[in-house]
Formats: structure tokens, C-alpha cells, sequence
């Protein structure tokens, strides 16, 4: 093993599934946050490939500054119309001269930002609904040949950073991240008049567990109150399905409790998403890389999305930290709880942190030094790999929010 500077220790608090109350939330694909996050990654991903293409390496940008400015709408039973547009601007430094090349990206950006919105929040209308804007100044210089096709150096960490990421996802985690992964995917196929703007929070208290859904509805597939009212009550006994797969506790889901059938006030939409009315959006506001917000968990503030996957310990330690610690849940037996802390000096390789801290609760009966050496070698190895993160964010196949 290398010597990198790995701790090992007990965390200083019960394990959360432990724990009397628990809080969870994530925000649903549709959410204006999540939409400037979405956004953000698929240009983030679509100037790196870009790069690779034209010149055989991962230039200097970052997109994670995204923004989105609610429009208005006029909903009504059968289909209603977007009054005033949304505006998204996509904010961020991009490479756009390298060794006598010109590289359009902001059209590069442009167009990602449409295919992601076609494909993940279908009810907006890209020009009409939505209006994208892109503003991307000119990378840095000294930032702008870092990553390359073949065989490289590891990259030095652009900044004095951390990431955290923990293990194993409690009950309540797992039903709050299935349930909107689920609405969104099966459920959505086969019921259009559930938008993607589905916020979920979860509550546990001792045994009990609490689900509370935002759906929004989309109305041009919701005739009357009475379809709507059954669309409603259709999510309630889905979600409450979700979670009988993951608990044996007493869970109770309630969806759109805002609502007033009587004042005719619901939660109904033209596109699916709260950004039509109000509504505004950031990048790093919602989600952290796991794709949950966790305040019984420790979390880093640090915007996953749209940062540059080579060098960016905002993005890197936070996707790492959480392979590492699904790593070690997954392969040493007698841990209850992991979390694991990546620190970056700036300068440093970012395969050699100024510490990676993990702390573990334990199984009864096993202590830390029963397993200290095991997660010290998974943490070696997976820092020793680091830039395999590097890859996967390029491809496509790690999910930031």
C-alpha cells in the first residue's frame, strides 16, 4: 500500500439508521435546481467529448454557475399556455482557441442544453417555453491542456477543497431516491400526466416514516378535478409501493398536500415543472452527488454538476469519496455506517489527498481495528485509480445530482 495519508477512525455519532429522527429530500429531474444541474453536466459533458474529438484532450471549462429564471403560466383542465418563457442562461469559461482551432462552444453548449431538455422535460417547447441563452468566457490558459486521450499524469487539484460520501443508504434514503427515480421512469411511460418536477421528502421518526410527494401534473392530460384527484391518489399508492419494498416500518405518503380541491388551488402545470410559474433554479442548490440532500449526513456545499471532470476537486472528490465508501460497505463486513472525507490541497496529485479521513460505526462486537486495514486498501486503490472518475464523467455513466 502507498503512503498516502489514510485515517481510520470511529465517527463520533450513532449511525443514522440508528438515529431517533431522520430527514431526507431529493428534488425530481423537473425541478428547476436539478434542470440548471441537468443542463450544466450535459454541456459539461458534451465540450469535454468535444475536446477529445478536435484535439485529443479535455480543455480548460467549467459550467456550473447555470441559472433559471421562472416564466408564467396559465394552466387549465385540457391544456392550458406558457404566458412568459422561462430563460435559462448557461454561465461559465470555456476553451474556444487552442494551437490555430476555433471551437464553437457555445453552440456546442446550445445544443446540449436542447437535447437535454427534449429528452428529460418533453412538454417544453425549446424557443417557445424556454428560452436558452449562453454566455461563456474564455478559458484560462494556464488550466487549458489537462486531459488527454493517452496515457497521462494524474492531474493536480485546482483548488483547496472536499468531498464526502457515505454508505450504506439508509431505508428512508433508499425509498426517497427509488420512488422519484421510479415516478420518472416506469411510472411516467405509462402515465403522461405526471410531470418530471417530483420533489420528495422523506421523515422518520423512531419507526414511522413519512413521505411527503410534490407531483406536478401536466394539464393537458387532465380532463376535469376528478382526473386529477385520481392522478393524485394513482402516485400516493405507487410510492407507497416503493417503499414497502425497502421497509417493514409503518410508512405513510402523501402527495400535493397543499392542494385546496375546494378553492380549486392544485398543483397543475403546463410543461411539468414549477420553473413555468415562479419557480427559479441554480446549479448545486439541490442534489448533492448522490443525488439526495442528507442533513443528518455531513455534505460538501460544492456544486457537482458542470465543473471540469479532470481537475476539479469539487466534482471528483465528491463522486469519489462516494464510490469509495459504497466500495467498503460492499466488501468488509461488520460496518453499520461510513463516511469518508476527501481534502485536496491545491497543487497536490489528486490521487494523493492531504488526508482522506473515513470514520465508520461498527457492528457490536467488531471494532475499528478489526477492519481498519481493509478500508485502508480500498481507499488506496480507488485513490490510486482516480482518474477512472475521469472517464466515467466523460461517458456519461456517473450520475452528479
Amino acid at each position: 500500500m502507498s503512503e498516502r495519508n489514510i485515517r481510520v477512525e470511529s465517527i463520533d455519532r450513532q449511525a443514522v439508521e440508528d438515529q431517533e429522527v431522520e430527514i431526507v429530500e431529493r428534488k425530481g429531474i423537473g425541478h428547476p435546481d436539478s434542470i440548471c444541474d441537468g443542463i450544466a453536466e450535459s454541456v459539461a459533458g458534451a465540450l469535454a467529448r468535444e475536446y477529445i474529438d478536435r484535439v485529443g484532450e479535455v480543455l480548460h471549462f467549467n459550467t456550473d454557475e447555470t441559472q433559471l429564471v421562472a416564466g408564467e403560466a396559465a394552466p387549465a383542465f385540457g391544456g392550458g399556455e406558457v404566458v412568459d418563457p422561462i430563460y435559462l442562461l448557461i454561465v461559465g469559461r470555456a476553451t474556444k482557441h487552442y494551437e490555430g482551432q476555433t471551437i464553437p462552444a457555445e453552440t456546442i453548449a446550445l445544443r446540449a442544453a436542447r437535447e437535454y431538455l427534449e429528452a428529460n422535460i418533453p412538454q417544453l417547447t425549446v424557443g417557445e417555453d424556454v428560452v436558452v441563452d449562453v454566455k461563456l468566457g474564455e478559458g484560462s490558459g494556464d488550466l487549458q491542456e489537462v486531459f488527454g486521450e493517452d496515457e497521462v499524469s494524474v492531474p493536480m487539484a485546482n483548488d483547496t477543497s472536499f468531498g464526502v460520501g457515505h454508505a450504506p443508504l439508509t431505508e428512508t434514503e433508499q425509498i426517497v431516491r427509488e420512488a422519484e427515480a421510479r415516478l420518472n421512469g416506469e411510472y411516467a411511460d405509462e402515465h403522461p400526466e405526471l410531470g418530471p418536477d417530483v420533489k420528495i421528502m422523506g421523515k422518520r421518526e423512531g419507526d414511522e416514516i413519512d413521505v411527503t410527494v410534490a407531483a406536478a401534473m401536466v394539464d393537458e392530460y387532465v380532463a376535469d378535478l376528478d382526473e386529477y384527484v385520481e392522478a393524485v391518489e394513482s402516485v400516493r399508492e405507487f410510492v407507497d409501493g416503493v417503499a414497502r419494498e425497502h421497509t417493514d416500518r409503518a410508512v405513510d405518503v402523501h402527495v400535493n398536500t397543499a392542494d385546496d380541491y375546494d378553492e380549486g388551488s392544485i398543483y397543475l402545470t403546463v410543461t411539468g415543472t414549477s420553473a413555468e410559474q415562479g419557480d427559479d433554479g441554480s446549479v448545486g442548490r439541490g442534489n448533492r452527488a448522490n443525488g439526495l440532500i442528507t442533513p443528518n449526513r455531513s455534505m460538501s456545499m460544492e456544486a457537482t454538476s458542470g465543473k471540469n471532470p479532470v481537475n476539479h476537486i469539487g466534482k471528483i472528490y465528491n463522486l469519489l469519496s462516494t464510490a469509495i465508501a459504497e466500495e467498503v460497505v460492499g466488501e468488509v463486513d461488520g460496518i453499520r455506517d461510513l463516511r469518508v472525507r476527501l481534502l485536496s490541497q491545491i497543487g497536490r496529485p489528486i490521487d494523493q489527498p492531504h488526508v482522506a479521513d473515513v470514520q465508520v460505526v461498527t457492528d457490536d462486537g467488531v471494532s475499528v481495528a478489526d477492519v481498519e486495514d481493509d478500508v485502508a486498501a480500498i481507499v488506496d486503490a480507488e485513490l490510486a485509480d482516480v482518474t477512472e472518475i475521469t472517464r466515467s464523467v466523460i461517458d456519461g455513466d456517473l450520475s452528479t445530482f
